[in-house]
């Protein structure tokens, strides 16, 4: 269902994003394979300056580790020094979150000590810690001579490489140490003309905050694209939204919320999303409201079958289950599907997209994740693009793209899909369930609502690792003791009332309401 002619737009410059600028082309790319070539490609050309804004790097790492080009060294490392050698006047700036290195510092000191190596001012190296406590820069940015940026989830990191068939066993996911990653999806945007030379000043920027150094901007920017990199829409506006929190006199920048928000208030038959987290609470907020509108669209949302490490497991994926509890609670009519991906012999394929589709109408893909910290607490960017009433070409490539990421978890062609799709009346919800029907073992599976432990539960409830503000941080962990003390106290209370030890179930309850001063 197109959008009304008279519809407000979603994108909005100082509201949903910082900045509207122009594009030549644009590409929705999926997966790493994919943008590593990319990448490469773009960064061989460059003649002025490389930005790398990252969460984090692993100079180790192979960029296209399924082909064999002698032309260039493939490793991470040896590719951006050989790039330098060749271009004298190439200056490459790699600025990369503290926190991650300072979690990896044994593997990552000795290659950027190599990297810096007789190199001068070529090669520049330096750590972000412009942030509030406890949070962490998160974006995750490319840049080349302000003529071509990239833009989305993807981390130049052991782990990220795959491709869109995500088969058991790839070779290519082979991590520096000689272990096989698991399958793992993603994307980023690549964009040219002012959208690229805007990301150029957004990089510089963020270096300046972080160095305190000015960087120029590079002189008359020459077209780059990549040869193999498809063109997915032309001459098209793109907008830039930042989560920036307040830090020193900083003000902070909240358009990534707001867009979510205007998006979801604005979707009239479907709102798609792929992400690492469900733990924002703004955001289940704003699908509660839509999913008890009989009128309201229909919600799929991809995620991975679970968190990475213990501590997210614990944190992020508790918060998960309480509000996928909250979410089909709401789902009166039938709307919610919400679903994990499986490769061909049932290994979890980890999803860490951040992408949002609303109808034919607006893509969303950056670095935010479904999660309070993304809103509100750690730096991110996303890039979105809104097609204009009457824009056939590019609600084609919003619509395509949604077509062909479903087909990619079920492993069928973009085509097959949307034939599913015209014979259910392009309800989503519907096409994958009759899809999944057919299948013997489908590869994408619900996902099922957990079972909470009193800890966890607790957790959940307490956003203490998952703030909403800097603020925050230290009240929300206090909240969580507090909170956990007093079922474990309980728990005990109920026992010793149980054995008639009396006195143990006094001294334990007064014990949780003094941790909660």
């Amino acid at each position: 269902m197109p959008a009304a002619a008279d519809a407000k737009p979603i994108l909005r410059e100082g509201e949903t994003c910082w900045q509207l600028a122009h594009a030549d082309r644009v590409s929705f790319i999926v997966d790493a394979a994919d943008y590593f070539a990319a990448a490469k490609a773009a960064i061989a050309s460059a003649r002025s300056a490389v930005y790398l804004i990252g969460w984090d790097f692993d100079l180790h790492i192979r960029l296209t580790p399924d082909e064999d080009n002698p032309a260039f060294p493939d490793e991470l490392r040896r590719f951006l020094a050989h790039t330098v050698e060749r271009r004298p006047d190439l200056r490459i700036y790699i600025l990369q979150w503290d926190g991650a290195m300072i979690a990896n510092i044994v593997r990552q000191v000795i290659p950027f000590m190599l990297l810096r190596i007789g190199r001068g001012e070529q090669l520049r190296f330096r750590l972000d810690s412009e942030h509030p406590a406890g949070a962490c820069h998160h974006q995750k940015i490319l840049v080349v001579d302000d003529a071509i940026a990239f833009c989305g989830g993807i981390d130049m990191t052991k782990g990220r490489w795959d491709t869109r068939a995500h088969r058991a066993g790839d070779k290519g996911r082979t991590a520096p140490d000689g272990t096989l990653c698991e399958p793992w999806h993603d994307m980023t945007m690549a964009v040219d003309g002012q959208a690229a030379k805007a990301l150029g000043n957004l990089a510089r920027d963020r270096w300046q905050l972080a160095t305190g150094e000015e960087l120029p901007a590079p002189e008359r920017p020459r077209p780059i694209w990549p040869e193999r990199l498809p063109v997915s829409c032309r001459n098209t506006d793109v907008a830039i939204s930042r989560t920036m929190p307040a830090h020193a006199d900083r003000d902070p920048a909240n358009e990534i919320e707001h867009l979510w928000l205007e998006a979801i208030a604005a979707a009239q038959r479907s709102i798609y999303i792929e992400n690492q987290y469900l733990a924002s609470n703004s955001i289940t907020e704003a699908l509660i409201e839509r999913l008890k509108d009989r009128d309201g669209p229909e919600v799929v949302i991809v995620l991975p079958s679970s968190s990475e490490s213990w501590l997210e497991q614990e944190v992020m994926d508790s918060a998960r289950a309480n509000n996928l509890a909250r979410l089909r609670e709401a789902d009166r009519h039938s709307s919610l599907g919400v679903y994990y991906p499986v490769n061909e012999i049932g290994e979890a394929i980890y999803v860490h997209a951040k992408l949002l589709i609303v109808d034919d109408r607006l893509v969303r893909i950056g670095s935010s994740n479904m999660s309070n910290r993304s809103m509100r607490f750690d730096s991110e960017c996303d890039l979105a693009i809104e097609a204009e009433a009457g824009d056939a070409a590019v609600m084609e490539a919003i619509t395509g793209l949604r077509d062909s990421l479903v087909a990619e978890h079920f492993g069928m062609s973009q085509e097959g899909f949307a034939g599913q799709l015209a014979i259910h009346r392009h309800s989503l919800v519907n096409a994958i369930e009759a899809i999944r029907a057919r299948i013997p073992e489908p590869t994408l599976r619900p996902l099922p609502v957990e079972e909470l432990t009193d800890g966890e539960e607790a957790l959940a409830h307490s956003d203490m690792l998952n703030p909403e503000k800097p603020a925050e941080h230290k009240k929300r962990a206090s909240q969580f003791l507090g909170s956990l003390s007093e079922r474990i106290s309980q728990t005990w209370a109920r026992l010793g009332a149980a054995l008639g030890i009396t006195p143990l179930a006094t001294f334990l309850r007064s014990l949780a309401r003094h941790s909660q001063r």
